[in-house]
């Protein structure tokens, strides 16, 4: 399927960033936003993936509501784009194996199949682009 310019200008934004902004919702249902590293695979502007501990406050909060947001900005060229939709927490080996990588077992108690190592997979709906004073909401498909 053939990207859109808005969608090559969003995907270049985001593979130029060094930290993602991930939302979850907690107990309470206050929002939390956490900095991580950017996503360790990406399927477009529809599908990211993280990879995290399983003790991680996160982990559980999106286990109890998978409504999510995610969040990438470019400081240089003031622009930013908010996905929003749900994560979902994966335990699944063959989707740990194509994302790990040597030198991870110092952050992994146990290694790739341990217990600890633990994959999030963020499916967008929708998403609020700005960039040049313009915002555009727009729709994943």
């Amino acid at each position: 399927m053939k990207m859109t310019n808005q969608e090559e200008k969003i995907g270049k934004l985001i593979e130029k960033q060094s930290v993602s902004f991930v939302g979850s919702i907690d107990e309470n249902d206050f929002p939390c936003i956490k900095a991580m590293l950017p996503p360790c695979k990406r399927e477009g502007l529809k599908y990211f993936y993280w990879h995290t501990n399983n003790a991680s406050m996160k982990i559980n909060q999106y286990k109890n509501n998978s409504k999510a947001c995610v969040y990438f900005y470019d400081s240089q060229d003031i622009a930013g784009v908010t996905l929003t939709g749900t994560m979902e927490v994966l335990d699944d080996i063959e989707i740990k194996k194509e994302i790990w990588k040597n030198g991870f077992d110092r952050w992994y108690t146990g290694g790739m199949d341990g217990g600890d190592f633990i994959i999030i997979k963020f499916t967008a709906e929708n998403g609020r682009y700005y960039h040049n004073l313009q915002k555009e909401n727009f729709k994943i498909k």
